[in-house]
């Protein structure tokens, strides 16, 4: 009597989470440039067609893993600014947080890459932007009220100013992330600590 061959095992797919994060690993070390499907599946087993069958396409990957990061650094950003310190102290470290570490950061790099994308994105992939947008401002925000209500800052008008100060920081950081000659990242938190001793110190109170 013939047995009958054991069926194949399939190879489980990794965790969404792992695939991201490999994702990640590969801009960071290689560049964004060497992150096509058919790598990142070589990177966690997986073939091109399974990726594309989660992810459906390069740029629901690419906004897939910003998410990803994304919650990370909003979980760090939480941490601190709920800490027991002054506020302009949680505001520095807010900037410190936000600009890109140097040229080619992994994280700018990427958010780079998915605006650029956003030209053609339909309307789910724009709100889901605005949401990471949205998370950054009103964490500023609500850290900009917090100092006029302690005394700390002189009055502002603290979504308006979140808003200013947003463009300031993107601005800086695209220079800083494309690695643009006489920009790096000293000198930008420089002029973003110059530009916020001027905006919101009160008078009467030096410079720190």
């Amino acid at each position: 009597m013939s047995t009958a061959p054991a069926p194949r095992r399939r190879t489980p797919a990794p965790p969404r989470e792992e695939v991201l994060a490999a994702a990640m690993e590969m801009i960071a070390e290689r560049g964004l440039e060497q992150l096509t499907m058919a790598a990142l599946g070589r990177e966690v087993g997986m073939s091109s067609g399974h990726l594309l069958y989660y992810f459906r396409s390069k740029d629901e990957l690419l906004l897939q893993t910003l998410e990803w990061s994304e919650s990370r650094l909003g979980a760090e950003r939480g941490r601190l600014l709920t800490r027991a310190a002054p506020v302009r102290e949680r505001l520095d470290a807010y900037v410190d947080l936000y600009v890109p570490d140097g040229h080619r950061d992994p994280h700018w790099t990427l958010w780079l890459e998915v605006w650029n994308r956003s030209l053609n994105a339909g309307a789910d992939a724009r709100d889901r932007q605005a949401a990471i947008e949205g998370a950054w401002h009103r964490d500023l925000t609500a850290l900009v009220a917090e100092g006029v209500s302690r005394g700390e800052f002189q009055p502002v008008d603290a979504d308006r100013f979140a808003a200013r100060l947003r463009a300031l920081l993107d601005g800086f950081s695209i220079h800083v992330a494309i690695g643009l000659r006489g920009t790096d990242r000293s000198q930008v938190m420089c002029h973003v600590r110059d530009f916020l001793d001027d905006a919101l110190n009160r008078p009467g109170i030096a410079d720190a």
